[in-house]
């Protein structure tokens, strides 16, 4: 880095890259790690590295993992009838600790957004569908969102996957409209499961 960058300003503009960390925060975040001992950045950095070279995908089901496939993909016990989609990695673990759901998972990677400019070519969508292509699968659980565009990812979902015979089921809305899946309760969650409907 050249000696003409400032390294305040450049921490705080790094730390302000992350999601929801505007300047000020990242700015309280520097003078934080300031005031700590060299190896607690150290430490940081070095797990932010390592998490970059540790995780791939899974080939299955799309989920960030530490190998391929997943352990929940490689878990005999889990039914291989139904999956559960989902638009992140972290609302596998929101599904997961309701405990209402023992079947398989797939990670669409965001959800359709035609003002941001995502659309389902954007997603993992295709994946999806080629899961689909042998009669394993009964039941295609909808677990996106309960948003503007978590339903029309679900409506999407669904009429691309009707007719191919698999009976596709929505989320009952247990949890709140506008609340993302990784922040509900977890009994939101498991009466969502338990009360989820057609389509």
């Amino acid at each position: 880095m050249s000696s003409s960058v400032d390294p305040l300003r450049q921490c705080i503009a790094q730390l302000s890259r992350f999601p929801g960390i505007g300047d000020r925060t990242a700015a309280r975040l520097t003078y934080w790690l300031l005031r700590q001992e060299p190896a607690v950045a150290d430490d940081i950095a070095g797990a932010i590295r390592y998490l970059a070279q540790s995780m791939v995908r899974c080939s299955i089901c799309c989920d960030i993992s530490t190998a391929d496939p997943c352990r929940r993909c490689a878990d005999t016990s889990r039914d291989p009838s139904v999956i559960c989609v989902v638009e992140r990695p972290q609302d596998i673990v929101a599904i997961e600790n309701s405990g209402g759901f023992r079947g398989r998972f797939h990670v669409l990677d965001g959800a359709i957004s035609p003002l941001d400019g995502v659309g389902p070519d954007q997603l993992r969508v295709q994946e999806l569908l080629r899961r689909l292509e042998d009669d394993t699968v009964t039941e295609v659980l909808l677990a996106t969102d309960p948003d503007v565009d978590g339903d029309a990812t679900a409506l999407y979902l669904a009429r691309l996957i009707k007719p191919l015979g698999r009976r596709v089921t929505r989320l009952a809305h247990g949890i709140s409209v506008g609340t993302e899946l990784e922040f509900a309760d977890r009994s939101s969650v498991a009466r969502a499961i338990e009360h989820r409907r057609e389509m």
